[in-house]
């Protein structure tokens, strides 16, 4: 995945040398742009096919946040939580959650905002996704009421951009009330 990076900068570093041969038209501005949001997305999409589809048999069965395995997000009123378990180094079940080899050393939490949703999730090492390519999502807890609204858009827009990369959503919530 990491082979890719340097080209999306290349692509980024296009993208403002040709912002910067004069004024164009709008219409045709808008146009590139788009056209730039659109090969970003598909490199996006490109890097995350390495992670194999999801296997509903190994996740439909996981009700609880503490024993979700593959990454998840926590939807904020202006950002997302990613949430993170590192795959272990170490291949023998031996001592596995135990004091010297202990879960919690191998999960991260990554404050993104909405806008870097797709260069954060392909930045999740294939390693952290044993159930294929699907991330569970909540929202936040103990939202006030007066940002429930906002919470509510940035989940439906985060869902969108998810299943715009080809990765799907799984709600634990749910799956508990079933």
């Amino acid at each position: 995945m990491k082979s890719s990076l340097p080209s999306l900068y290349l692509l980024g570093l296009a993208v403002v040398l040709a912002g910067c041969h004069g004024a164009s038209p709008l219409s045709s501005s808008t146009e590139q742009t788009k056209a730039d949001r659109a090969a970003v997305l598909e490199s996006q999409r490109e890097q995350l096919e390495q992670i194999p589809p999801p296997a509903k048999s190994r996740y439909m069965a996981v009700h609880t946040f503490e024993s979700w395995q593959n990454p998840y997000l926590t939807v904020q009123p202006g950002m997302l939580e990613l949430h993170i378990t590192l795959a272990d180094a170490n291949p023998t079940p031996l001592g596995v959650g135990g004091m010297m080899r202990p879960i919690a050393a191998r999960q991260q939490e990554v404050n993104i905002a909405l806008d870097s949703l797709g260069e954060a999730v392909t930045a999740v090492p294939q390693s952290a996704w044993p159930y294929g390519r699907v991330i569970a999502v909540e929202e936040a807890h103990k939202t006030p009421a007066s940002a429930e609204p906002a919470v509510r858009r940035a989940m439906e827009t985060t869902i969108a951009r998810l299943n715009d990369l080809g990765i799907v959503v799984y709600d634990i919530n749910e799956a508990k009330i079933q």
